[in-house]
């Protein structure tokens, strides 16, 4: 290891140590990787190397090495590392990381892998990240790590990159909380040399691996996925903490407010939530909120019980997200979303379109989204619109 690479590793751990005596409430450090085996965990473990030569109490929480050589070497007896909590789950002895035990430990930095775990059913929390968010409210720093992939905004993304449907996320809301977030970056042809070589999976487990989640094209736009995702959290601390034109410029852009319709279609409804969560973000926006209209035709009665289920776990993911949610009763849906718009003042109306015809024969068809965009074209009011196609 380079003398350079010690000394950057040396005012990481300074900078984050600052953090921790600066607070009452406890840090937050997330590394962000593009995929499994660009080395989080390794990363993580070094840090709390440093902090502990620096005299802090460091505490491993719960660490995940996966076997891998190079990880597994990090571990030195040096660190003190929680033991596991035994959960029996459908005569099954399952590990977990034991809350209870470490608030009760109280370090001043414990190091917690695997955030967007689930937790076996009967914990106090449904996830591992709403464990750390526990943490860092009681006062106790955390380190973690996460891929890009298990944000929740970017899973229709990810899926359409992928085609693996990620079904443990985060909310994004997570980052922006975060004091810091770190990108684990490796060029594609390293990590799939890594993985080749067996320093990532199991050799049994590599072809498989190569063909189907990592992808070169896949890798790539994973990488790019996680490069902007830091890059706006950056941007978006570097113009908060400024002075000047900067700040006047957010300013202007938190003067955003974002409206986007849904129906009982869930595939669509998650999407455009997604999306709208995204957009909200990049512009900095002061609110966003999802509008569900409804009609005499969608009542209690008349749609089935699979399709409230869904109606209701899609706004349950917008709050999750950071909208506010906005349930009216009508049968004059445009009506609805235009005086809407106008009581909440917004500046952007975000609406599904469906992909299976081109946009000028969705637009021609007819339908609420058609009705929506025609009645616009009359009205006085400066409201952008932007289409989801799903």
């Amino acid at each position: 290891m380079s003398p350079s690479n010690d000394l950057q590793r040396d005012a990481s751990a300074e900078r984050f140590l600052r953090l921790v005596q600066q607070k009452r409430r406890g840090t937050l450090k997330i590394y962000l990787g593009l995929a499994a085996g660009v080395g989080k965990t390794y990363r993580m473990l070094q840090e709390a190397q440093e902090l502990h030569r620096h005299g802090v109490d460091v505490l491993l929480g719960y660490i995940e090495t996966h076997g891998r050589p190079g990880t597994v070497a990090q571990l030195t007896q040096e660190l003190p590392l929680l033991p596991r909590k035994q959960v029996f789950y459908k005569g099954h002895a399952v590990e977990e990381m034991d809350l209870d035990a470490l608030e009760q430990r109280r370090p001043q930095v414990v190091i917690v892998d695997e955030l967007a775990h689930s937790n076996v059913p009967g914990s106090r929390h449904e996830k591992r990240w709403q464990d750390v968010r526990e943490l860092v409210e009681r006062g106790i720093s955390v380190i973690t790590a996460v891929n890009v992939q298990h944000l929740e905004s970017l899973h229709d993304q990810v899926l359409k990159i992928t085609g693996t449907d990620v079904t443990e996320r985060i909310p994004d809301s997570l980052l922006r909380e975060a004091d810091e977030v770190i990108n684990v970056d490796l060029t594609v042809g390293e990590l799939r040399a890594r993985l080749e070589e067996g320093k990532i999976y199991d050799a049994a487990k590599v072809p498989t691996a190569l063909a189907n989640f990592f992808q070169a094209e896949n890798l790539l736009q994973l990488r790019r996925l996680a490069v902007r995702e830091v890059a706006q959290l950056l941007g978006r601390q570097v113009e908060t903490g400024a002075g000047g034109a900067a700040a006047v410029a957010a300013q202007r852009r938190n003067d955003d407010r974002l409206l986007a319709c849904i129906n009982t279609n869930e595939v669509a409804a998650k999407e455009i939530i997604r999306k709208v969560s995204r957009l909200a973000d990049r512009f900095g926006a002061a609110a966003w909120y999802v509008l569900y209209v409804q009609t005499s035709r969608e009542s209690a009665d008349r749609i089935g019980l699979a399709a409230q289920r869904h109606l209701i776990n899609n706004l349950q993911l917008a709050t999750e997200l950071g909208g506010q949610i906005l349930r009216v009763k009508s049968d004059d849906v445009v009506r609805t979303i235009q005086q809407t718009a106008a009581d909440k003042h917004a500046t952007l109306l975000v609406c599904g379109l469906t992909g299976t015809k081109g946009l000028w024969q969705q637009l021609s068809r007819g339908g609420v989204t058609q009705d929506l965009l025609a009645a616009l074209a009359g009205d006085a009011s400066d409201l952008d619109v932007f289409l989801v196609k799903y």
